[in-house]
């Protein structure tokens, strides 16, 4: 599972913002894509909202594979009007940082329902790819969901979260069985020393 890359930041009147990536974002995505170059993809999978497409592309493009859409991969904010990265929230200070802190939940589903869907999704692609290795590009938000199911962790946003950084790689192991393995959380030895940004508390 990887989160997309770093977006720009929209507001909008209405409508949902979903943006694309920044320029750094498009340099991240292409930084992904090198690092992952010598490991074998079967499929690419990745969310309908702009900036999953958008870092998928470079890695399904390398491999000349076809990008994959889901819905049910998209974050709990898909149809906000406004998309602000986090970075930007914590640095000005942002009544809305405080929110996230507290697990204030803003989405037009509840916890339960955006949880049953995201995991749901990614247990079908599983099961559609029995000895596959499928990438997943998707959201923070899919991510935690995911990650806290696989370890029995409560699932509540505000009883704290993994925080992804931008095209972090996340290795899960599913077994047939039933049995999901948590291999990596958090990778992104692509973004050292590049100078990019990488998320909250780490720089490249």
């Amino acid at each position: 599972m990887i989160r997309h890359a770093l977006p720009i930041r929209r507001e909008l009147e209405s409508g949902a913002a979903d943006p694309e990536l920044s320029e750094e974002g498009h340099a991240q995505a292409a930084h992904l894509a090198e690092y992952l170059s010598s490991e074998h993809l079967d499929a690419v999978y990745a969310s309908t909202m702009q900036r999953a497409r958008q870092t998928a592309e470079p890695v399904a493009a390398q491999r000349n594979l076809d990008i994959e859409l889901r819905d049910g991969i998209t974050e709990f904010d898909r149809f906000s009007s406004e998309y602000i990265p986090v970075e930007e929230l914590k640095a000005n200070n942002d009544p809305r940082w405080q929110e996230m802190l507290d697990g204030v939940w803003d989405g037009d589903e509840t916890q339960e329902e955006f949880h049953s869907r995201t995991v749901g999704t990614i247990e079908e692609i599983v099961a559609a790819h029995r000895g596959h290795r499928v990438a997943v590009v998707c959201h923070g938000g899919v991510i935690n969901a995911y990650l806290t199911t696989i370890l029995d962790m409560t699932g509540d946003f505000s009883r704290g979260f993994f925080y992804p950084n931008y095209t972090s790689i996340h290795r899960v192991a599913a077994s047939s069985n039933g049995d999901r393995s948590v291999i990596t959380i958090n990778e992104t030895s692509h973004l050292r020393n590049t100078g990019l940004p990488m998320g909250l508390f780490q720089k490249g």
